[in-house]
């Protein structure tokens, strides 16, 4: 078996790959869901961009599920606290992403044009909060939660959901909205053609500046108005996964020192702005496929500046710093770890190949003569 150090590490890495394939698979969902009663003028364009997602958004939703479940399984501590801390805001993404079917399938029940625009606005909610809190709950992880453990290990939450809304963390919101925006219309783009797809490149392309233009702020703001948080103690890579036996002091620019250290992280923050001003142009030129892909990596690159900038901690607590949770006092046991990294390497390559193969078999665009002849098209 490797040893708990290197398997917390790993670990780390696998949870970094789960957030990364869940905001690039389901952000383009996301993404056309906000679009959608924006890019479409009549009831076969709303139908075509339906259909784009129809018969993938549920597989693209297991890297949700997976997310959730490493949580659980490898950080038990971190699920306890961020769930129960970030509670009423869960419910609300929850409420979005249940909206998602919910609106697909009962939209096409009835033929009026008002219970049809009912449910295509109730989709664009379906996108457009769980992507706004999502970001908004990164932008609190980077300002530090305010929780505390007693000497039983029993955490204690001490803030509300206002207390969430910060201006920095509505910021991240932002981030988080425009990015999953460029996502989703690249995706259209590609997926699309005539007057959709050319709506959804020209709002993609102003999404993508706009994500460029948001970033650079909150890495300002980061460096210039945030506390980071740096261990002060010696530690154990492979100690106990105590939160409780090491210190921890906070400081303006205490996010940036893993730049300075290590060189390498800065490749992250460079690849979401290449990704995001590459995915501009591309839009703007039509270049669909590369388009796609430089959105992806941009997303990539967004996420992982945050998990970069916060190594190694997970979540750091704002009214008890020494208490924050880390990399190296979070996890469950070695054997815990163990075990569920041969699950992963069994089970990962497995869904990679179907993903991979579904894509494969529904390539080509979704066409508005398609819809209208109705070839085994279901929304």
């Amino acid at each position: 078996m490797l040893d708990y150090m290197t398997l917390r590490l790993i670990w780390w890495a696998i949870l970094g790959v789960l957030l990364v394939g869940f905001a690039v698979m389901d952000g383009f969902d996301l993404g056309v869901a906000i679009l959608h009663p924006f890019v479409a003028r009549n009831d076969t364009q709303r139908r075509v961009i339906l259909n784009t997602i129809g018969p993938v958004w549920e597989g693209n939703q297991v890297w949700f599920i997976l997310g959730g479940g490493a949580i659980f399984a490898a950080w038990p501590p971190l699920y306890a606290t961020s769930f129960s801390g970030f509670y009423l805001a869960m419910l609300l993404v929850l409420l979005g992403l249940i909206l998602r079917p919910v609106a697909i399938t009962f939209r096409s029940k009835g033929e009026s044009a008002r219970w049809r625009n009912a449910w295509d606005w109730l989709f664009f909610i379906s996108g457009f909060l769980p992507s706004l809190l999502f970001g908004v709950a990164f932008g609190n992880v980077l300002l530090g939660v305010p929780f505390h453990f007693d000497q039983s290990l029993r955490v204690a939450y001490e803030g509300g959901l206002i207390g969430l809304l910060r201006p920095f963390a509505l910021l991240c919101g932002l981030v988080s909205l425009t990015m999953i925006v460029m996502q989703g219309a690249a995706y259209l783009a590609r997926k699309t053609e005539g007057e959709v797809a050319a709506r959804a490149r020209r709002i993609g392309a102003v999404a993508a500046l706009a994500l460029a233009l948001l970033f650079t702020a909150a890495g300002l703001w980061v460096a210039l108005g945030v506390d980071g948080y740096r261990i002060t103690s010696e530690i154990d890579p492979s100690g106990p996964s105590n939160p409780l036996l090491k210190t921890v002091t906070t400081g303006a620019g205490g996010w940036l020192y893993n730049y300075a250290a290590f060189k390498w992280p800065a490749a992250a923050p460079a690849l979401a702005y290449l990704g995001a001003l590459v995915a501009a142009v591309a839009l703007a030129v039509g270049a669909r496929t590369v388009a796609l892909f430089a959105s992806s990596l941009s997303v990539a690159g967004v996420v992982t500046t945050a998990g970069f900038s916060m190594f190694p901690f997970l979540l750091p607590s704002s009214s008890h710093p020494d208490h924050s949770l880390t990399v190296w006092d979070a996890s469950s046991s070695q054997t815990t770890l163990g075990l569920m990294l041969a699950a992963v390497v069994f089970f990962l390559p497995i869904i990679l190949v179907y993903t991979s193969w579904v894509y494969y078999v529904l390539r080509g665009p979704v066409t508005e003569s398609a819809i209208e002849a109705g070839d085994d098209f279901h929304y």
